[in-house]
């Protein structure tokens, strides 16, 4: 044959790898061992929580749960500022309600533990007109991105019966607004 190159012997190892080899081998096998890592805990779950569990808070005096959703950070995560926050139980005797609101930029600020105040303005009125469904609801979950223009972004709001009635109940074309309060 006229080249070694061309042939089809098998390749022979002259030694274990040196050097810069050595480095590339060596830095392989810690972004494998990280990623295996990186996979096996769920995305934003730090290691040793319970997927699904949601973080126990004391209820305040009213029968609600403080603010911070009783993290010791004050933030509603366990951990970070940037960790989604865990959805907070139903209160009893309430119905748990998805609202989605005519301004979803409005979602980005609202984190579980929220006070709003819920407002609509019926179809065919002027913004002028809202009107107050239920003051000071606690937000319990804020489901889907900000940014989503499909609709499918929403509050999980905790309403008495006849408050989720009026909400489910307003015209088709209503729209709905929250006033942050705490």
């Amino acid at each position: 044959m006229a080249g070694e190159e061309a042939s089809l012997r098998p390749v022979r190892w002259r030694g274990l790898p040196r050097g810069r080899t050595l480095l590339r081998v060596a830095l392989v096998a810690v972004l494998l061992g990280l990623a295996a890592a990186v996979l096996q805990n769920p995305a934003g779950c730090p290691p040793g929580a319970v997927p699904g569990a949601v973080p126990a808070a004391a209820p305040t005096p009213t029968g609600g749960v403080p603010a911070g959703g009783g993290a010791p950070d004050g933030g509603g995560a366990p951990g970070g500022g940037d960790r989604r926050a865990a959805a907070l139980p139903l209160p009893a005797g309430a119905v748990g309600v998805p609202v989605r609101l005519a301004e979803p930029a409005a979602l980005a600020v609202l984190r579980p533990g929220a006070r709003v105040d819920l407002l609509v303005v019926p179809a065919g009125r002027a913004a002028g007109a809202a009107t107050l469904l239920a003051p000071r609801a606690l937000v319990l979950d804020v489901v889907g991105a900000a940014g989503a223009v499909d609709g499918s972004s929403a509050l999980y709001l905790p309403l008495r019966p006849e408050q989720a009635q009026r909400a489910v109940g307003v015209p088709e074309g209503s729209r709905f607004a929250v006033v942050v309060r705490e």
